[in-house]
């Protein structure tokens, strides 16, 4: 996986709060943060398509494929 050194300018109060809801460090807080805002685009591209894709898949013989 490639890196990239960036600086940035954080207000502290909002650096302080994220690193304490992550219990983690700066740099892997920073990076959940954004792996958070891609998840978030990933999931309204997802909803976007909400009822416009069939699924041929009969559920209950799915269910009771379990059994």
């Amino acid at each position: 996986m490639a890196t990239t050194k960036v600086t940035v300018e954080l207000p502290v109060d909002l650096l302080e709060r994220a690193r304490r809801s992550t219990g983690e460090g700066i740099t892997r807080t920073i990076r959940r943060g954004l792996e958070l805002v891609a998840a978030t685009r990933a999931q309204e591209q997802l909803r976007a398509l909400r009822g416009q894709v069939k699924f041929s898949i009969d559920l209950k013989a799915l269910r009771d494929d379990r059994r």
